[in-house]
């Protein structure tokens, strides 16, 4: 069982190490198209960022429904990074537990 289950869980644990900088990236590049640093009419760049909004954004809204801005400020993606990474810590202790 330890056979299959050590690698799934392995994908997993990397899938979410993608989304993570899939957010990170997202919000970079959101504040670089805001401060007018890139701009989107460049056809790659907008491929970019239409992907990375659609990866994101589904998890983004249901916590902004909760989260209201403050001061204008969205703090829904610091919050998604939080709750991706307690369940990347979640993985790694069930990985320990898997493997003793």
């Amino acid at each position: 069982m330890n056979t299959i289950l050590i690698p799934l869980i392995s994908v997993l644990y990397a899938a979410l190490d993608l989304y993570y900088w899939a957010i990170i990236i997202s919000v970079v590049l959101s504040w670089l198209v805001t401060f007018n640093v890139i701009n989107t009419r460049n056809r790659f760049v907008h491929m970019i960022g239409s992907a990375l909004h659609a990866i994101t954004e589904p998890a983004l809204y249901r916590i902004r429904r909760f989260l209201p801005l403050m001061s204008g400020i969205d703090f829904s993606p610091i919050v998604l990074l939080l709750i991706v990474y307690f369940f990347q810590q979640f993985i790694v202790q069930l990985l320990i537990q898997l493997q003793s």
